[in-house]
């Protein structure tokens, strides 16, 4: 029970200061949105991160507080469908549009001397929305596949230990499960390696681009554009390399009862939200323009109390 408690205590933690940088990142893209009446394709992409992640935090923290200290309330299956599926489906959905974001930065920046890719760097605006509507649809998808498979544990009286997602469910291996596992697993690895494919692009881009400026001894303004969105892909892609560890150690570790392990899981898995948040931020000048001007505002309220 203490370890319990212990695991909500830092969960709290996390999803709180997650929320909070997240409902930032919401309020100034909607706030810029409202002044303008329009958004570019890299803040659609933001907004739409922003409201998955703020959506998956919230879901994920009740189903937490409710798994360890209202569990009678999960025995009622149509709240734990319903908090199962809202989680999966903006889980997903972080995961799908953050993977387009790594790819919009890598079209959009890096430099290919390929027709299509100079194809999909003239459309990509155009194509954004249609990218992000699919992302929606797919991540809905993964949501009704999360209920159904409910449907299937209820049906034939199977015991269900879930405290992240769908991918975290404990269960009797049945004939039915595969389909809904392998569709989990693809949707995923698909996200994974779309991220690892842009950045290893944007990396190449980056390193020709440089060979190409001691060549002809010339300085570039797009260079520090390239190590700029780099330095935030990178770090994603090692959080995300991370993260993807984690829940495929969560099945293995939940299963053996390993307590401590899946408590050092859960605390990175709800720190992801927030802390690829707070990256975003520092890397975007306008939302770190913004923030900067919260922290001096706070800080001259300060020091006048």
């Amino acid at each position: 029970m203490q370890k319990n408690i212990s695991t909500l205590c830092v969960t709290h933690l996390e999803t709180f200061a997650g929320v909070w940088i997240n409902a930032f990142i919401v309020c100034v893209l909607c706030i810029g949105w409202v002044k303008k009446k329009t958004l570019n394709s890299n803040e659609k992409i933001l907004l739409l991160l922003g409201c998955s992640r703020l959506s998956f935090l919230c879901f994920a923290w009740v189903y937490s507080f409710l798994y360890i200290i209202y569990p009678n309330y999960l025995q009622i299956q149509t709240i734990y469908q319903l908090l199962t599926s809202l989680e999966t489906l903006f889980n997903y959905s972080n995961l799908y549009v953050s993977a387009c974001l790594c790819v919009f930065y890598c079209i959009k920046i890096a430099n290919f001397r390929n027709s299509f890719f100079n194809y999909l760097k003239v459309k990509i605006d155009r194509m954004v929305p249609w990218v992000l509507l699919a992302s929606g649809v797919s991540a809905m998808a993964m949501g009704i596949v999360t209920y159904s498979l409910n449907e299937i544990v209820q049906s034939n009286n199977l015991t269900v230990t879930c405290v992240e997602n769908f991918w975290k469910a404990t269960v009797r291996m049945n004939k039915h499960f595969f389909i809904p596992f392998f569709l989990a697993g693809f949707g995923y690895a698909a996200s994974f390696m779309a991220v690892v494919s842009s950045a290893v692009l944007l990396l190449f881009s980056l390193w020709k681009h440089k060979c190409k400026m001691q060549t002809n001894s010339m300085k570039d303004l797009s260079v520090e554009a390239h190590i700029r969105a780099m330095k935030s892909i990178l770090s994603f892609l090692v959080m995300y390399s991370i993260n993807f560890v984690c829940l495929v150690s969560t099945i293995i570790y939940i299963m053996m009862n390993e307590s401590i392990v899946t408590l050092l899981i859960y605390i990175y898995l709800y720190a992801f939200p927030g802390v690829h948040s707070l990256i975003l931020i520092f890397s975007n000048p306008k939302l770190e323009k913004a923030l900067l001007q919260i922290f001096s505002c706070v800080k001259c309220d300060f020091f006048m109390k």
